[in-house]
């Protein structure tokens, strides 16, 4: 699976967790859990279990999304494509095994006329984003 390379909004960030990519995946893969630990995340229902094709519900940042779950390897990636209101994203999770613990990249890329109005306001939103996500999940993991 990749991003979309022609979207309107494109970006991919890295950090360093020390922390198992266990502990890491887990917390990606656990999606029920999301509103446990991300601020901008109030539910997520992944309602028939974690596996390719399936299909979960969720809200951020008031938005409600459903996302169908298009990758997954066990402690290493999973990646998701989402629709909502005007928008159409496709969200991908690499964990890698280093020294200190994982080596975390995402990349997201997002389309439609919702994602041309965000970049209108704000080029950097995606950026921002995935850096954000990138250190809530670390400060997760690392109290795990």
């Amino acid at each position: 699976m990749e991003i979309n390379q022609y979207a309107v909004l494109k970006a991919q960030k890295s950090i360093e967790i020390m922390a198992p990519a266990d502990t890491v995946f887990n917390l990606l893969a656990e999606i029920s859990s999301w509103p446990q630990w991300q601020p901008d995340v109030t539910s997520a229902e992944l309602p028939d279990g974690l596996a390719v094709g399936h299909v979960f519900h969720w809200k951020a940042a008031g938005l409600n999304i459903t996302s169908k779950i298009q990758e997954l390897e066990l402690n290493s990636r999973i990646g998701w494509t989402g629709k909502s209101l005007g928008m159409q994203a496709v969200h991908r999770w690499r964990l890698e095994v280093i020294e200190r613990g994982t080596q975390v990249t995402t990349e997201e890329s997002l389309n439609g006329w919702f994602a041309q109005l965000l970049k209108l306001f704000d080029p950097h939103f995606l950026e921002k984003s995935l850096v954000n996500s990138l250190k809530v999940l670390k400060n997760q993991a690392e109290q795990k």
